[in-house]
Protein backbone atom coordinates (compact mmCIF):
# COMPACT_ATOMS: atom_id res chain seq x y z
CA UNK A 1 0.00 0.00 0.00
CA UNK A 2 1.39 3.38 -0.98
CA UNK A 3 0.07 6.80 -0.08
CA UNK A 4 0.96 10.18 -1.49
CA UNK A 5 -0.83 13.50 -0.88
CA UNK A 6 -0.76 15.53 -4.09
CA UNK A 7 -2.23 18.95 -4.80
CA UNK A 8 -4.45 18.87 -7.85
CA UNK A 9 -7.03 20.80 -9.80
CA UNK A 10 -9.94 18.46 -9.16
CA UNK A 11 -13.03 19.64 -11.02
CA UNK A 12 -16.14 19.96 -8.88
CA UNK A 13 -19.31 21.98 -9.10
CA UNK A 14 -19.02 23.06 -5.49
CA UNK A 15 -16.22 23.33 -2.96
CA UNK A 16 -15.77 24.66 0.54
CA UNK A 17 -13.74 27.53 -0.84
CA UNK A 18 -10.33 26.07 -0.04
CA UNK A 19 -7.56 24.25 -1.85
CA UNK A 20 -8.85 20.96 -3.24
CA UNK A 21 -6.31 18.15 -3.12
CA UNK A 22 -6.05 14.46 -3.90
CA UNK A 23 -4.74 11.72 -1.67
CA UNK A 24 -3.50 8.83 -3.83
CA UNK A 25 -4.03 5.49 -2.17
CA UNK A 26 -3.24 1.97 -3.33
CA UNK A 27 -5.61 -0.69 -2.05
CA UNK A 28 -5.51 -4.35 -3.07
CA UNK A 29 -3.30 -3.48 -6.04
CA UNK A 30 -5.53 -0.69 -7.35
CA UNK A 31 -4.84 3.04 -7.24
CA UNK A 32 -7.57 5.38 -6.04
CA UNK A 33 -7.97 9.12 -5.57
CA UNK A 34 -9.46 10.46 -2.34
CA UNK A 35 -10.40 14.14 -2.48
CA UNK A 36 -9.92 16.46 0.46
CA UNK A 37 -9.92 20.21 0.93
CA UNK A 38 -7.75 22.50 3.06
CA UNK A 39 -8.64 25.93 4.41
CA UNK A 40 -7.13 28.38 6.90
CA UNK A 41 -4.03 28.33 9.07
CA UNK A 42 -3.07 27.18 12.52
CA UNK A 43 -3.43 23.89 14.36
CA UNK A 44 -5.01 21.22 12.14
CA UNK A 45 -8.56 19.93 12.50
CA UNK A 46 -9.82 17.04 10.37
CA UNK A 47 -13.53 16.90 9.50
CA UNK A 48 -15.01 13.51 8.60
CA UNK A 49 -18.54 13.56 7.11
CA UNK A 50 -21.14 10.97 8.00
CA UNK A 51 -21.68 7.96 5.76
CA UNK A 52 -24.94 8.20 3.81
CA UNK A 53 -26.28 8.04 0.28
CA UNK A 54 -25.49 11.76 -0.02
CA UNK A 55 -22.23 11.81 1.96
CA UNK A 56 -19.87 14.64 1.00
CA UNK A 57 -17.41 16.97 2.68
CA UNK A 58 -19.74 19.82 1.66
CA UNK A 59 -22.08 18.90 4.52
CA UNK A 60 -19.36 20.24 6.85
CA UNK A 61 -19.61 23.75 5.34
CA UNK A 62 -21.17 25.35 8.43
CA UNK A 63 -18.54 23.91 10.77
CA UNK A 64 -15.76 24.98 8.41
CA UNK A 65 -16.98 28.58 8.39
CA UNK A 66 -16.83 28.75 12.19
CA UNK A 67 -13.44 27.04 12.58
CA UNK A 68 -11.40 28.45 9.71
CA UNK A 69 -10.60 31.78 11.42
CA UNK A 70 -8.86 29.81 14.17
CA UNK A 71 -7.55 26.56 12.65
CA UNK A 72 -6.28 24.91 9.51
CA UNK A 73 -9.25 22.80 8.50
CA UNK A 74 -9.10 19.59 6.45
CA UNK A 75 -12.32 18.03 5.09
CA UNK A 76 -12.27 14.65 3.36
CA UNK A 77 -14.59 12.80 0.99
CA UNK A 78 -14.58 9.09 1.79
CA UNK A 79 -13.70 6.72 -1.05
CA UNK A 80 -16.93 5.87 -2.86
CA UNK A 81 -18.58 9.13 -1.83
CA UNK A 82 -18.48 12.83 -2.69
CA UNK A 83 -15.84 13.85 -5.23
CA UNK A 84 -13.55 10.89 -4.45
CA UNK A 85 -13.29 7.90 -6.78
CA UNK A 86 -16.33 5.62 -6.72
CA UNK A 87 -15.07 2.23 -7.89
CA UNK A 88 -17.33 -0.84 -7.89
CA UNK A 89 -15.52 -2.44 -4.97
CA UNK A 90 -17.00 -4.81 -2.42
CA UNK A 91 -16.94 -2.11 0.24
CA UNK A 92 -16.25 -3.35 3.77
CA UNK A 93 -15.35 -1.65 7.04
CA UNK A 94 -11.74 -2.85 6.84
CA UNK A 95 -11.28 -0.68 3.74
CA UNK A 96 -12.22 2.51 5.59
CA UNK A 97 -10.22 1.62 8.67
CA UNK A 98 -7.12 1.20 6.51
CA UNK A 99 -7.92 4.32 4.48
CA UNK A 100 -8.27 6.57 7.51
CA UNK A 101 -5.07 5.21 9.04
CA UNK A 102 -3.18 5.78 5.81
CA UNK A 103 -4.62 9.25 5.21
CA UNK A 104 -3.82 10.53 8.71
CA UNK A 105 -0.34 9.00 8.66
CA UNK A 106 0.54 10.57 5.31
CA UNK A 107 -1.07 14.01 5.64
CA UNK A 108 -0.35 14.92 9.28
CA UNK A 109 3.01 14.92 10.99
CA UNK A 110 1.67 15.61 14.49
CA UNK A 111 -1.54 14.65 16.31
CA UNK A 112 -4.63 16.31 14.81
CA UNK A 113 -8.02 17.19 16.27
CA UNK A 114 -10.88 15.32 14.63
CA UNK A 115 -14.59 16.08 14.28
CA UNK A 116 -16.34 12.94 13.05
CA UNK A 117 -20.05 12.52 12.32
CA UNK A 118 -22.22 9.41 12.29
CA UNK A 119 -20.38 6.23 11.30
CA UNK A 120 -17.21 8.25 10.79
CA UNK A 121 -17.06 8.58 14.57
CA UNK A 122 -16.68 4.81 14.86
CA UNK A 123 -13.75 4.78 12.45
CA UNK A 124 -12.13 7.67 14.35
CA UNK A 125 -12.53 5.63 17.55
CA UNK A 126 -10.80 2.65 15.93
CA UNK A 127 -7.87 4.74 14.76
CA UNK A 128 -7.60 6.21 18.27
CA UNK A 129 -6.33 2.79 19.38
CA UNK A 130 -3.06 3.31 17.52
CA UNK A 131 0.03 4.03 19.58
CA UNK A 132 0.80 6.82 19.66
CA UNK A 133 -2.76 8.09 19.17
CA UNK A 134 -2.94 10.21 15.99
CA UNK A 135 -5.67 12.42 17.48
CA UNK A 136 -5.06 15.34 19.83
CA UNK A 137 -8.77 15.57 20.70
CA UNK A 138 -12.02 14.06 19.41
CA UNK A 139 -15.49 15.48 18.88
CA UNK A 140 -17.92 12.70 17.95
CA UNK A 141 -21.11 14.13 16.49
CA UNK A 142 -24.24 11.95 16.67
CA UNK A 143 -22.00 8.84 16.61
CA UNK A 144 -23.59 5.72 15.13
CA UNK A 145 -22.39 2.21 14.38
CA UNK A 146 -25.41 0.41 12.82
CA UNK A 147 -26.53 0.92 9.22
CA UNK A 148 -30.20 1.66 8.42
CA UNK A 149 -31.32 -1.88 7.52
CA UNK A 150 -29.60 -3.28 10.59
CA UNK A 151 -31.39 -0.73 12.77
CA UNK A 152 -34.64 -1.86 11.15
CA UNK A 153 -33.92 -5.44 12.21
CA UNK A 154 -33.11 -6.96 8.81
CA UNK A 155 -31.17 -10.21 9.07
CA UNK A 156 -27.63 -10.59 7.77
CA UNK A 157 -28.86 -12.71 4.86
CA UNK A 158 -31.50 -10.16 3.86
CA UNK A 159 -29.00 -7.32 4.05
CA UNK A 160 -26.50 -9.24 1.92
CA UNK A 161 -29.19 -9.98 -0.68
CA UNK A 162 -30.20 -6.33 -0.87
CA UNK A 163 -26.57 -5.24 -1.24
CA UNK A 164 -25.94 -7.72 -4.06
CA UNK A 165 -29.17 -6.68 -5.79
CA UNK A 166 -28.27 -2.99 -5.74
CA UNK A 167 -24.78 -3.79 -7.01
CA UNK A 168 -26.15 -5.76 -9.95
CA UNK A 169 -26.26 -4.09 -13.40
CA UNK A 170 -29.59 -2.93 -14.77
CA UNK A 171 -31.99 -3.77 -11.95
CA UNK A 172 -29.57 -2.53 -9.31
CA UNK A 173 -29.27 0.87 -10.94
CA UNK A 174 -33.05 1.06 -11.31
CA UNK A 175 -33.58 0.35 -7.61
CA UNK A 176 -30.93 2.89 -6.68
CA UNK A 177 -32.61 5.49 -8.90
CA UNK A 178 -35.95 4.95 -7.15
CA UNK A 179 -34.36 5.32 -3.72
CA UNK A 180 -32.49 8.51 -4.60
CA UNK A 181 -35.34 10.47 -6.18
CA UNK A 182 -35.61 13.95 -4.62
CA UNK A 183 -39.01 13.15 -3.08
CA UNK A 184 -37.66 10.01 -1.40
CA UNK A 185 -34.53 11.82 -0.20
CA UNK A 186 -36.72 14.53 1.34
CA UNK A 187 -38.84 11.89 3.07
CA UNK A 188 -35.73 10.33 4.62
CA UNK A 189 -34.40 13.72 5.71
CA UNK A 190 -37.68 14.50 7.45
CA UNK A 191 -37.71 11.10 9.14
CA UNK A 192 -34.32 11.09 10.86
CA UNK A 193 -31.80 13.55 9.40
CA UNK A 194 -33.14 17.09 9.84
CA UNK A 195 -35.50 18.47 12.49
CA UNK A 196 -36.71 21.60 10.69
CA UNK A 197 -38.52 20.55 7.51
CA UNK A 198 -38.57 24.16 6.31
CA UNK A 199 -34.84 23.85 5.62
CA UNK A 200 -35.47 21.10 3.07
CA UNK A 201 -36.04 23.50 0.20
CA UNK A 202 -36.22 22.36 -3.43
CA UNK A 203 -32.75 23.86 -3.97
CA UNK A 204 -31.32 21.99 -0.97
CA UNK A 205 -32.83 18.68 -2.06
CA UNK A 206 -31.64 19.19 -5.65
CA UNK A 207 -28.08 19.59 -4.38
CA UNK A 208 -28.42 16.34 -2.44
CA UNK A 209 -29.87 14.59 -5.47
CA UNK A 210 -26.95 15.67 -7.65
CA UNK A 211 -24.56 13.97 -5.22
CA UNK A 212 -26.28 10.65 -5.92
CA UNK A 213 -25.97 10.97 -9.70
CA UNK A 214 -22.22 10.54 -10.10
CA UNK A 215 -20.86 7.49 -11.99
CA UNK A 216 -20.52 4.53 -9.63
CA UNK A 217 -22.52 6.33 -6.95
CA UNK A 218 -24.57 3.32 -5.81
CA UNK A 219 -21.84 0.92 -4.67
CA UNK A 220 -20.57 2.45 -1.41
CA UNK A 221 -24.01 3.69 -0.27
CA UNK A 222 -25.42 0.18 -0.80
CA UNK A 223 -22.74 -1.15 1.53
CA UNK A 224 -23.55 1.51 4.14
CA UNK A 225 -27.32 1.01 4.08
CA UNK A 226 -26.97 -2.77 4.43
CA UNK A 227 -24.50 -2.66 7.31
CA UNK A 228 -21.30 -3.69 5.54
CA UNK A 229 -19.68 -0.42 6.65
CA UNK A 230 -20.70 -0.65 10.29
CA UNK A 231 -17.46 0.14 12.15
CA UNK A 232 -18.38 -2.14 15.08
CA UNK A 233 -20.14 -5.46 15.46
CA UNK A 234 -22.03 -4.64 18.65
CA UNK A 235 -22.51 -2.16 21.48
CA UNK A 236 -19.90 -3.90 23.63
CA UNK A 237 -17.22 -3.20 21.03
CA UNK A 238 -18.50 0.37 20.61
CA UNK A 239 -18.25 1.09 24.33
CA UNK A 240 -14.98 -0.79 24.79
CA UNK A 241 -13.33 1.41 22.18
CA UNK A 242 -14.84 4.47 23.84
CA UNK A 243 -13.40 3.52 27.23
CA UNK A 244 -9.92 3.06 25.81
CA UNK A 245 -9.63 6.51 24.19
CA UNK A 246 -6.70 8.25 25.85
CA UNK A 247 -7.21 11.80 24.51
CA UNK A 248 -9.95 14.33 25.34
CA UNK A 249 -13.22 13.18 23.80
CA UNK A 250 -16.67 14.77 23.65
CA UNK A 251 -19.91 13.38 22.24
CA UNK A 252 -22.63 15.59 20.76
CA UNK A 253 -26.08 14.03 21.18
CA UNK A 254 -28.95 14.97 18.89
CA UNK A 255 -32.01 15.25 21.13
CA UNK A 256 -34.34 14.32 18.25
CA UNK A 257 -32.31 11.37 16.97
CA UNK A 258 -34.14 8.08 16.33
CA UNK A 259 -34.60 6.15 19.57
CA UNK A 260 -32.15 3.33 18.85
CA UNK A 261 -29.42 5.66 17.63
CA UNK A 262 -29.91 8.04 20.54
CA UNK A 263 -29.61 5.15 23.00
CA UNK A 264 -26.17 4.32 21.58
CA UNK A 265 -25.08 7.96 21.84
CA UNK A 266 -26.28 8.11 25.45
CA UNK A 267 -24.42 4.91 26.33
CA UNK A 268 -21.18 6.28 24.90
CA UNK A 269 -21.67 9.64 26.62
CA UNK A 270 -22.14 7.87 29.97
CA UNK A 271 -18.56 6.55 29.97
CA UNK A 272 -16.40 8.16 32.67
CA UNK A 273 -13.76 9.44 30.24
CA UNK A 274 -16.29 11.04 27.89
CA UNK A 275 -17.76 14.54 28.09
CA UNK A 276 -21.00 15.28 26.25
CA UNK A 277 -23.28 18.02 24.98
CA UNK A 278 -26.84 18.04 23.68
CA UNK A 279 -28.23 19.96 20.74
CA UNK A 280 -31.78 19.94 19.30
CA UNK A 281 -30.87 17.97 16.18
CA UNK A 282 -31.05 14.49 14.70
CA UNK A 283 -28.58 12.40 12.69
CA UNK A 284 -27.74 15.33 10.43
CA UNK A 285 -27.03 17.74 13.26
CA UNK A 286 -23.46 18.36 12.07
CA UNK A 287 -25.02 20.10 9.06
CA UNK A 288 -28.32 21.44 10.41
CA UNK A 289 -26.83 22.65 13.70
CA UNK A 290 -23.31 23.27 12.45
CA UNK A 291 -22.87 26.49 14.42
CA UNK A 292 -23.74 24.71 17.68
CA UNK A 293 -21.29 21.90 16.95
CA UNK A 294 -18.52 24.33 16.07
CA UNK A 295 -19.13 26.39 19.20
CA UNK A 296 -18.85 23.27 21.36
CA UNK A 297 -15.45 22.63 19.81
CA UNK A 298 -14.34 26.25 20.15
CA UNK A 299 -15.60 26.62 23.72
CA UNK A 300 -13.67 23.60 24.93
CA UNK A 301 -10.55 23.50 22.79
CA UNK A 302 -9.34 27.01 21.95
Amino acid sequence: MTTTPVETTVSADRTLGGTVQQFHWTYQGQDFSVVYEVLGHGSPVLLLPAFSTVSTRLEMQGIVEQLVPHFQVFAMDWLGFGASDRPSLDYQRSLYHQLLQAFVGAVFQTPVAVIAAGHAAGYAMQVAQQQPCPWSKMLLVAPTWKGPLRVMGASASVRKSVRELVRSPGLGQALYTLNTAPAFLKFMYRQHVYVDAAKLTPEFMQQKYQITQQPGARFAPAAFVTGALDPMENREEFLSLGRSISVPVRVVIGEHSPAQSKAEMEALAALPNVQFDRVPGSLGLHEEYAADVAQIFLANWT
